[in-house]
């Protein structure tokens, strides 16, 4: 096994990215993202604490799936393995990983947790444990052809009702205008991750639980999770190509930026591509807060992110805890909103002038910020893996037409019971 997992990390270790030390100390092993500025940004934070204190960074580039991510940090903590000592994990990971890290409550004073979102911190709690650190946030936006409402004179949808008449008339506009390539409305439809997180704003905007409540009980068998459904049903081949049972977030993001879309559901890292220099649309495009379920409905957006948590198995745990507090800190947070666009998990940050004028959007992600919803990866703990895969190919049958939403979230509770074991996650 030992040989197993050397021959694995050889192959992600890269020798050059180790941060010199000013002086002799711990050398502490990050995984943290390789793609793009994220690895820039990442690389920089840890070389500013090397350098403070005199310890080593050494890099682990993890796959760039999440599904392998997990799969090898789960190989790698289950067999004790010391080779990592600071992980960057999703924000559904702590439950099927917190056994195997560091609580930090017990290292980290109350009024640094207590700076950053309330929500965040609760995906980081297993069973009062805080397992991981806040490093950066997600939250499911609505983007929006601010120069075709203004156009065809209609608001940004406060509903989903409303979103789905307005889709229809521009759409219907707009190709009879010369464009029989657009559409009302894009989103994240294949059976993946993705459309648990959009599944799920659907149902929690019009009141409909959360697929299991926080205290374990299975409530996705419901009238208003139905409606939420069939609704969305109706979507595809009207507002919605069929095509979009297949869309991930970045084919979402290719019919948006292309021209050929009113609204799009997407995470904010979208913005600073369907704004960017070559972008057919920028300065065309406006993000609001994703529409309520209904005249009593609310705002609901998938919270999403990541966070740092430090192994139990860590030869240098006060070290590596120290990396991830200075990696969280809003000083680090601030640079890296400034520099790279990373959404904060400090509230406090999205009323700060420097972060803004880097970031204008940030003002209208902060109404989503504080709409919130958790999937639920800590009432199923160990188990969610197993829910989101059932919850997102049950809804998929539901969109493609296979089955009608009431029978098909009656047999999917009737499997989450199976999973839970009689309830008892």
């Amino acid at each position: 096994m030992a040989r197993l997992w050397a021959f694995l990390l050889a192959g992600l270790l890269t020798a050059p990215t180790a941060l010199p030390a000013m002086a002799a100390g711990a050398t502490v092993t990050l995984a943290c993202s390789g793609l793009g500025i994220a690895s820039d940004l990442c690389r920089d934070g840890a070389r500013s604490w090397a350098e403070r204190t005199g310890n080593e960074v050494r890099f682990v580039s993890p796959p760039k799936g999440a599904g392998e991510q997990l799969a090898l940090y789960q190989q790698l903590l289950a067999a004790g393995s010391a080779d990592i000592d600071v992980f960057q994990i999703d924000v559904v990971w702590p439950g099927i990983l917190g056994a195997y890290f560091v609580d930090l409550r017990e290292t980290v004073d109350p009024e640094t947790i207590a700076q950053h979102l309330p929500a965040m911190i609760d995906a980081a709690t297993v069973k009062g444990r805080l397992v991981a650190l806040p490093w950066f946030a997600d939250v499911g936006l609505l983007y929006v052809r601010k120069d075709l409402l203004d156009k065809h004179q209609r608001p940004a949808p406060e509903s989903w009702e409303e979103l789905q008449e307005t889709a229809a008339l521009i759409q219907k506009a707009e190709r009879a205008a010369g464009n029989e390539r657009m559409w009302g409305y894009v989103w994240q439809g294949r059976a993946y991750e993705g459309l648990t997180v959009n599944a799920l704003e659907w149902i929690a905007s019009r009141n409909g639980g959360t697929i299991v409540d926080p205290d374990g009980t299975i409530t996705i068998d419901n009238p208003r999770a139905v409606e939420a459904l069939t609704i969305a049903r109706g979507w595809i081949n009207s507002i919605s190509p069929l095509g979009v049972l297949n869309y991930m977030e970045e084919e979402a993001r290719g019919v948006f930026q292309s021209g050929n879309a009113v609204f799009m559901r997407n995470w904010p890292y979208a913005w600073t591509l369907v704004d960017g220099p070559d972008s057919p649309v920028r300065g065309k495009v406006a993000v609001v807060p994703l529409p309520k379920g209904g005249p009593d409905g609310r705002h609901a957006a998938t919270l999403g992110g990541q966070l740092l948590a430090v192994s139990k198995f860590s030869a240098h745990v006060p070290e590596a805890v120290d990396l991830a507090r200075h990696l969280t800190s809003p000083e680090e947070q601030k640079r890296r909103a400034i520099q790279g666009g990373a959404n904060p998990t400090i509230p406090a940050l999205y009323d700060d002038p420097q972060v803004l004028a880097a970031n204008p959007f940030f003002a209208d992600l902060a109404k989503s910020i504080g709409s919130t919803v958790n999937r639920p990866a800590q009432a199923t703990g160990m188990r969610y893996n197993q829910v989101s895969s059932e919850f997102y190919s049950d809804t998929h049958e539901v969109l493609s037409g296979m089955q009608p939403a009431g029978e098909t979230l009656a047999r999917l509770k009737e499997a989450l019971v199976r999973i839970s074991r009689g309830g008892r996650w």
